[in-house]
């Protein structure tokens, strides 16, 4: 796919950002719309129909919910709101889970059902995008959107519309009527691109090539030296390309004059698994906590039940990543961890030394990804042989491949550790302290070295995608 290519970005972006700043204020909506819609039909114009026609219900919805809201008939506007809700649900569902449907009832009753549904790019962003505005319209926690092409551009808006963050529309409300650009916004704008360029490019392709490598090989046979250098690899990857996207969709979101929020915030440094969750793809977190936890009675409704709400957000969780065994046993698998720190465990955690309970995190979430990973038919016997391998289950500790590998990639797998962490940053706002000059200058170096090797880089690769184009 074109999306798979970040020589998409560099092709197109330049003329859009000319042809933004020439377009009148009062039509840079219209322009940011009318180029979002292009950008996401280009290779596959059939799912655009799909976006336009949950633009068209969820706008409806919202100004539905509005009036009846208005004219004091809740029953309405809650019907009106659970009518949107269904028909967006709907529409993911078809299109993300019914493949998977079909693949266990055929294996369960030994049918030959067929179905080749083909997941929409970006449609669980966008999706979980809508259903947000039109259920805040609902609370009275954001004012309904009655100019439709606005609407359009929240949903459609492409620094983030295919892989997140998932930008609640009570964040950006007052930015899509009046938003101030600025040179320094831009030039921040600029730097925060190139650094999320340079993540996913420069590093997450780099650890994904050994990831890719290792992941190939026969897992069962695995010595137990490779198995934790290709999961280490894994989790640098996944990290630096999620995080990298981000950074870049806060980027271009600058360039435009948006603020969007945070969607990381170092989560690697964690000391337990409830603090990586906070750290961690922020804005589903965030998403899952305001539309499914709270709903449910949080923690408001006594102990029990809010353990039950714990362990069935994180099963939508899991299920939300993907149609595989592996992303709902993934999703278990944290509920349960968080469920047993909010019992005692997060106690225990808290009073002992910080280096410890760093290695416990750790330890859990980086053998969360393989969990992650493996999906698909057979996906659980799979993970059942990376664990073994992990943990020496294959009788073979290391091998001179095992050797080689770590020779090659130590020096990057050492750059990404580091780079996970806010040393870096921490180093940096000392230098501004001492010599904000200096520091200055060598930012500017960076950034123009970190953006001429990423395009180095593409040049000679042939494909880019990112791993969360697939959720």
């Amino acid at each position: 796919m074109v999306f798979s290519s970040l020589l998409f970005l560099f092709r197109f972006l330049p003329i859009v950002l000319l042809g933004y700043f020439a377009t009148p204020k009062k039509f840079r909506n219209l322009f940011l719309l009318l180029f979002s819609l292009v950008f996401y039909a280009w290779d596959t114009p059939k799912f655009l129909v799909i976006m336009l026609v949950s633009i068209a219900v969820n706008y409806a919805g919202g100004i539905l919910v509005d009036k009846f809201k208005a004219q004091l008939k809740d029953g309405m506007a809650k019907l009106a709101l659970i009518a949107t809700s269904v028909i967006d649900l709907g529409i993911l569902g078809v299109f993300k889970y019914t493949n998977f449907v079909f693949e266990n009832i055929n294996a369960i009753f030994g049918t030959e059902f067929v179905s080749s549904f083909v997941l929409p790019i970006g449609i669980s962003f966008y999706t979980f995008q809508m259903m947000s505005y039109v259920i805040d319209v609902y609370r009275g926690d954001t004012p309904v959107q009655k100019n439709i092409v606005n609407f359009g551009c929240y949903v459609s808006l492409f620094p983030q519309l295919i892989a997140g963050p998932i930008v609640q529309y009570k964040t950006v409300a007052e930015q899509l009527d009046s938003r101030q650009e600025s040179y320094e916004k831009f030039a921040l704008g600029i730097k925060r691109f190139v650094v999320g360029l340079s993540k996913k490019v420069l590093i997450a392709n780099s650890v994904g090539a050994l990831w890719e490598s290792i992941a190939a090989m026969d897992v069962a046979t695995l010595p137990t030296l490779t198995a934790w250098l290709g999961i280490i690899a894994y989790t640098l990857q996944i990290y630096f390309d999620f995080s990298g996207y981000s950074d870049m969709a806060i980027g271009l979101g600058k360039m435009f004059g948006f603020e969007f929020l945070e969607n990381f915030n170092y989560p690697y440094i964690s000391k337990s698994i409830t603090e990586f969750w906070r750290r961690w793809h922020i804005s589903l977190g965030s998403w899952f906590r305001d539309y499914v936890y709270i709903p449910l009675g949080g923690n408001r409704r006594g102990f029990l039940i809010q353990l039950r709400n714990i362990f069935v957000v994180w099963m939508l969780t899991g299920i939300w990543h993907g149609a595989s065994w592996n992303f709902f046993a993934w999703g278990v698998y944290f509920g349960i961890i968080l469920i047993i720190e909010k019992l005692f465990l997060l106690k225990l955690l808290n009073k002992l030394p910080s280096f410890i309970s760093h290695i416990y995190a750790t330890l859990l979430f980086v053998y969360g990804w393989v969990i992650f990973y493996f999906k698909g038919e057979g996906c659980m016997g799979r993970i059942w042989d990376y664990t073994k391998a992990l943990f020496g289950g294959t009788g073979c500790a290391y091998n001179e491949e095992s050797l080689f590998i770590l020779l090659n990639y130590a020096l990057i797998l050492v750059i990404g550790i580091i780079g996970a962490t806010p040393l870096c940053k921490k180093l940096f706002a000392k230098a501004e302290e001492k010599c904000s000059n200096v520091a200055y200058v060598l930012s500017l170096v960076l950034v123009a070295a970190g953006f001429l090797l990423t395009v180095t880089y593409l040049v000679a690769a042939e494909n880019n995608p990112f791993l969360y184009f697939d959720f």
